[in-house]
This record gives structure tokens, C-alpha cells and sequence, in this order.
């Protein structure tokens, strides 16, 4: 009786470590793109016209050199300024399709392209790939490769971080600045130390740190995960294109390389800002609590415009006309 409990007891065990992890394996590796669809539908995307005068979104490429990024641009003959918008986690330049034909129309000429790891022809391996020098430094080669000397900085969720690392780092071409959902990054990482409240709302960036297994969590069956969890308020068409990115193996591993890579490089001294910001979030946001958005009024002389809107942080998916109407007010007023 006992040697049978045991057997009972080792089958059980057995299971619990190999056919748990097994099965996950299996459903994520079976969940994946193995045909790279999204990879050669961005393959055959022309560059990107300067001369091209349409206010309506187009798809094209972007030429930085070694890297190729997939990128949405509208109004490039305008007259009245450049504005670049960079996405978050686990977006791509598709959470502003809403935005850039109204700054178009307002005379911009707008750019939002797939970043680092997102893009196919930008997605180098290796965590030390992904750091937030590399991410920035992105940025400034594709505003170089569409001739835009200066320019309007956007930013939403991780598009923030990097925006406001830029902003810390090196101003000098950025006309105007944009926060959607992320406060100062000052401001923010105190929270993260201090406040129990931010902890606890900034816990999951231990998870998405983890080898393998947020990859497997969120691919697992279908996908299912991200579908119901992180996108249940995304439209179809974004939610078509995050899995037509994500399905293909490796970019959602560049794209949590972005998370893992947090903190390899050195943060900057002088954490002032200078130059005209706005920061929009929701007041229902699970992700920022209100110590930061309380103590980032500090690095500030008056140059800070904030709006609150009742929604959580996916502020294009939930309130784009109100988003987008406070991003042209700023931009005309500091243009």
C-alpha cells in the first residue's frame, strides 16, 4: 500500500514538473507564426515619400542604416512642424491611426513607426539590445532619416519612458513633449521605492522580467491571455495587428526584452525639464498611483499642462478624440 502511494505520489510530482511545463511549451509554440506573414507583408512596403502629401495614414518603411522600421505617416509635406509618436507595451505605431491624420490636417507632418524589437527589420537579439540609449538613440535615426531637424515628442506607456529619457538626456530637438499615461520618470521611480501603492501597481514588471515564461503565459492558446486580459478594450483592426506582430517567434521576446534590459544603463543626473510638456492619464490607470503624479509637479517652472480623464491607460483606445484635441492644443500653443 505504502509503494503504491509513492508511485501515486512520484506520478504526481512528475506531471506537476514536466507535463505542466509541457503543455505550456506546446500551446505557445503551436500559438506562433512559423510562416513570418507579418515579416514579408512589411517586406513589401515601399519607403517612406517625403514628397508624399496625403493627411491620410500610409504604410512604409523607414532606412536607419542596419535597421528597417515599419512605420505609419501622414501629412509629410506639411509646413507647420514634425511630430514623432512613439508607442507602449504591447502596441505598435497602429494605437495612433486615430491622432495622425488630425495633426495632419492641422498642417504637421506626423510619423509613428513600430520601435525596436516590434519592427522585423529592427529586432536584434539579445537583452542588451533592448536598453533605453539604444531605444532613444532609435528615435533621433529615423527623425534624421525623414529630415526632421526638430520635432514634437509623444509618448504613450513605454514610448513615455523612452520620452522621457530623451527629454533628461538631450532636449535640443525636441520642440514640445507629451506623456500619455506614464508620469515623470523621477517622480515614478521614487513611487516605486517609496510607496506601497506603486509597488503593488508595479508588481507585474517582475513577472514580464522573467525568462520564457511571460512568453509562454501570454502565447499560450491563441494567445488567449493577451485577447481577453490586455486587450479587451483595443479595436479589431489593433487587435488583428498586435497578433499578426506578436504571432511571429521572437517579438514578443524583444518586446519584454524592453523590460528585462530596464536599468543597464545609467539614468541621468539632472532630472529638471525645460521645455513645454503636457501628461495625460486616466484616473482609473491600474498601472500609476497618485504619489507620482503628485510629487513630478517639482521638476517643473510652470511648463507642465495636465489633463485627467475618467478612463484607465489605454487612452487612444478609450478616448482618442479627447486625447488627440489636447495634444493639437499643446502643439499649437508651443509650436
Amino acid at each position: 500500500m505504502l509503494k503504491r502511494l509513492l508511485k501515486i505520489v512520484v506520478a504526481v510530482v512528475l506531471v506537476l514538473v514536466i507535463g505542466v511545463p509541457l503543455i505550456a511549451w506546446l500551446g505557445s509554440y503551436f500559438s506562433l507564426d512559423r510562416d513570418y506573414a507579418h515579416t514579408e507583408a512589411t517586406a513589401s512596403l515601399e519607403v517612406c515619400s517625403l514628397q508624399n502629401p496625403s493627411n491620410d495614414v500610409t504604410l512604409c518603411l523607414i532606412e536607419t542604416g542596419s535597421l528597417t522600421f515599419r512605420a505609419r505617416v501622414a501629412g509629410l509635406s506639411g509646413t507647420r512642424g514634425n511630430v514623432m509618436l512613439l508607442h507602449g507595451f504591447p502596441e505598435s505605431s497602429v494605437m495612433y491611426e486615430a491622432m495622425m491624420p488630425v495633426l495632419a490636417r492641422a498642417g504637421f507632418r506626423v510619423i509613428a513607426f513600430d520601435q525596436r524589437g516590434y519592427s522585423p527589420g529592427a529586432r536584434p537579439e539579445g537583452i542588451d539590445a533592448y536598453t533605453t540609449d539604444k531605444l532613444g538613440a532609435d528615435v533621433y535615426a529615423v527623425a534624421d532619416a525623414v529630415g526632421f531637424d526638430d520635432f514634437h515628442l509623444i509618448g504613450h506607456d513605454w514610448g513615455a519612458a523612452v520620452g522621457w529619457l530623451m527629454v533628461f538626456e538631450n532636449a535640443s530637438r525636441i520642440r514640445t513633449w507629451t506623456s500619455l499615461s506614464i508620469p515623470h520618470m523621477g517622480a515614478y521611480a521614487a513611487a516605486i521605492a517609496e510607496d506601497p501603492d506603486q509597488q503593488e501597481r508595479s508588481a507585474y514588471v517582475g513577472f514580464f522580467r522573467m525568462p520564457f515564461v511571460p512568453e509562454m503565459v501570454f502565447s499560450f492558446n491563441g494567445f488567449r491571455a493577451m485577447r481577453n486580459m490586455v486587450y479587451a478594450e483595443h479595436s479589431e483592426e489593433a487587435l488583428a495587428e498586435y497578433m499578426s506582430i506578436f504571432s511571429e517567434p521572437g517579438a514578443l521576446t524583444a518586446a519584454l526584452n524592453w523590460y528585462r534590459a530596464s536599468g543597464l544603463t545609467a539614468g541621468s543626473d539632472n532630472l529638471d525639464v525645460d521645455i513645454p510638456t503636457a501628461f495625460i492619464w486616466g484616473k482609473h490607470d491600474a498601472v500609476v498611483g497618485e504619489l507620482s503624479l503628485k510629487n513630478q509637479r517639482r521638476y517643473f517652472d510652470g511648463n507642465l499642462t495636465e489633463l485627467e480623464l475618467d478612463t484607465g491607460h489605454w487612452l487612444m483606445e478609450t478616448h482618442p478624440r479627447e486625447v488627440t484635441a489636447a495634444v493639437l492644443l499643446h502643439l499649437e500653443k508651443n509650436n
